[in-house]
């Protein structure tokens, strides 16, 4: 992480002599993968980066597209039951915003629904298109919850450090449950509330060691997957069985 900061820090020095009227932003991440392993409890990546004096920054840290399914509770004779479900389609698997101020103060809200910056602007759709739209925004509303409750989705932007009107920071976490994939850190310059420059930076997580061996087996071969597992739950029950009767 340090030769990655030192880097950066000679990089900033050459660019911030280069470039005295534009308004560009650089930005960078203290490791370019998070490995997953069996003792893994999650993990901080420092984000860094710099502006040229100029506007606002805001970054958007956005994991892999998925179909994720969302089903209703319903009561049933006094019996909670899995009721209707219905899936979104191209669903960010981890969604976190970053901003130096408040994204209500200076960012338009048509900037914000364009690029998809905040959850609540976020373009999930049901795969089903013959959906009405007020039952599609209750099962929307549901997706996002359920999310936030397992910090994969943050409930507002949090701040970007700033220093000297030029350089910002920011500690971003990610939990145990992260799930794996390609991220993408993009990061915003909006200056009079037009976004003026961008860039877009890759975080892959992955997992590694016996955690990806049995994460290949389980998506790659779920039937092999599954008998495995029902034959070691049966033998794991077998010979605690066979402990107790001799006990």
């Amino acid at each position: 992480m340090i030769w990655r900061i030192a880097v950066f820090a000679l990089a900033l020095s050459a660019w911030a002599g280069s470039t005295a009227k534009a308004q560009p932003v650089v930005v960078d991440l203290s490791k370019s993968s998070v490995d997953i392993t069996a003792g893994f409890t999650g993990t901080e990546v420092l984000l860094f980066g710099a502006t040229s004096g100029y506007g606002e920054v805001v970054v958007v840290i956005e994991g892999p597209k998925e179909i994720i399914g969302v089903r209703r509770k319903e009561n049933v004779a006094g019996i909670w039951v899995n009721g209707r479900q219905i899936d979104f389609k191209n669903v960010p698997a981890f969604y976190k915003v970053l901003s130096t101020n408040s994204l209500d103060e200076w960012l338009p809200l048509a900037v914000r629904e364009e690029n998809q910056i905040g959850v609540e602007y976020l373009n999930l759709k049901p795969l089903d298109s013959n959906i009405g739209a007020a039952e599609a925004s209750e099962y929307r509303a549901a997706l996002i919850r359920n999310k936030q409750q397992i910090n994969h989705y943050g409930d507002v932007e949090r701040r970007l450090n700033l220093a000297g009107g030029r350089l910002f920071r920011s500690e971003v976490f990610f939990p145990a449950n992260v799930p794996v994939g390609r991220y993408f850190v993009r990061t915003y310059l909006v200056d009079k509330g037009k976004i003026v420059s961008t860039r877009t930076i890759p975080l892959n997580i992955r997992k590694i060691g016996i955690e990806a061996d049995v994460f290949r087996v389980a998506h790659q071969h779920s039937a092999l997957y599954g008998i495995a597992a029902i034959v070691i739950a049966v033998l794991a029950g077998l010979g605690g069985n066979a402990l107790f009767r001799r006990r």
